[in-house]
């Protein structure tokens, strides 16, 4: 047996004298490394597959079948492009629908785009609610929560800020409801950038981030919603508690797919693609988002955060051709793990999602995924965040719990 990376000397010394623990670990390390290799080649490889699948499907849209929608946006500071955003919800191609948008503070810049929506498309259902009441730690439920209070349809359909969509949206997103037993739909979506930041997260969003959702759809199924847009009935919404029942939890699109397929109902992923405006403007943001995160999975599944280190084979792949002090084993593992990876990238972001930030970057992805790495080591640290100003803490199962600001002491 040879290991490119110890002397023959010293792996006869480390097999004649037992305690020698320093060349026993070395031997532990290159046989873990070169497992999680062939363990992430496994994973790259069943990604191509799941995304292959995936995409290849096609819905069938029922002409007949548009049953009326309300569709609840919570708004809070501007995106990028946010009247081009929020105007493509107003030209959608569906017989009756209404969009209501709900904001805490009425001085919000938002509520003057909402307003110059109003006045140019008189023609479409569209209402204002700012409320600051507050059921919970995520604020962001709440104004979903205040939305609701206005929807007149039994079909609500959950939209973020930030999203753009082509006029068949409604139609497509909503067809999947024909069936009973659907209780939830939701949506891949493409990034809009601008600047190097946001194409780096960018990259790893179509290129990493939906590799997951596409696996975890085909291994296990659904069981969980993407925010940027979730359908779903007013009926199983009330079964599952309301909107109450997820205004403490980080992830709340998770919970919206979760609860629901706990009372036996479905989740399916359209095979929609919509678009979603990436404003991260600073390396600061990124690792502030991710950390975010990746915190909120630790927190919520520990062991399946623990387990995301079978998706990271770049990083690992290069650990090992350091480890074997860049033997021909470590070049060949390297190979192969970094040319699989780059087909699957190319698959799910260029191929599937049609995503041009992805077909032009693509050269980015060792890059971001040595990042992602880096990062996911760092979100084992620490159960406190920042978002949008505020400091919380994560605890047990993904709850938020707002962290009160230092109060000076009276002298």
């Amino acid at each position: 047996m040879h290991f490119p990376y110890l002397s023959t000397d010293k792996l006869a010394q480390m097999l004649l004298i037992p305690d020698d623990y320093s060349a026993w670990l070395q031997v532990g390390c290159y046989f873990l490394l070169l497992m999680l290799c062939i363990f992430a080649i496994g994973y790259y490889s069943y990604g191509i597959y799941a995304a292959r699948e995936f995409f290849s499907q096609k819905t069938q849209i029922n002409a007949d079948f548009h049953p009326p929608v309300s569709i609840l946006k919570p708004i809070c500071g501007l995106d990028i492009d946010t009247y081009e955003n929020f105007a493509s919800f107003c030209q959608q191609d569906y017989p009756e629908y209404q969009i209501i948008f709900g904001v805490r503070d009425e001085n919000d810049p938002c509520v003057d785009v909402v307003k110059r929506i109003i006045a140019e498309f008189p023609n479409v259902d569209i209402s204002l609610v700012i409320s600051d009441r507050t059921i919970g730690t995520n604020l962001k439920v709440s104004n979903l929560a205040n939305a609701q209070a206005q929807a007149k349809h039994s079909l609500l359909l959950l939209a973020d800020s930030d999203i753009r969509v082509g006029t068949d949206y409604l139609r497509h997103i909503i067809q999947p409801m024909q069936e009973p037993s659907v209780g939830v739909v939701t949506c891949l979506y493409r990034p809009l950038v601008r600047g190097w930041v946001a194409i780096l997260e960018a990259v790893g969003i179509s290129t990493e981030y939906h590799v997951g959702v596409l696996v975890a759809r085909k291994l296990e199924g659904m069981y969980f919603a993407l925010g940027p847009t979730i359908a779903i009935r007013q009926t199983i919404l009330a079964e599952i508690g309301g909107f109450a029942a997820i205004a403490d939890y980080l992830a709340d699109d998770f919970q919206l797919g979760y609860l629901p397929t706990q009372i036996g109902y479905n989740v399916v992923l359209s095979d929609y693609v919509i678009d979603h405006a990436i404003a991260t403007a600073s390396f600061a943001d990124l690792i502030q988002r991710q950390t975010r995160w990746n915190c909120c999975t630790r927190v919520s599944r520990p062991w399946g955060y623990l387990g995301l280190i079978f998706t990271h084979g770049t990083a690992i792949s290069l650990l090992f051709l350091l480890v074997t002090a860049g033997a021909s084993v470590g070049w060949l593992m390297l190979f192969l793990t970094w040319t699989t990876r780059l087909i699957l990238a190319w698959v799910v972001g260029v191929w599937g999602l049609k995503d041009q930030v992805a077909r032009k970057f693509l050269w980015l992805v060792p890059v971001r995924d040595l990042v992602s790495f880096a990062l996911w080591c760092y979100g084992f640290m620490g159960n406190t965040l920042e978002w949008r100003g505020r400091r919380l803490r994560l605890i047990k199962g993904g709850k938020l719990e707002a962290i009160a600001p230092d109060v000076p002491k009276l002298t």
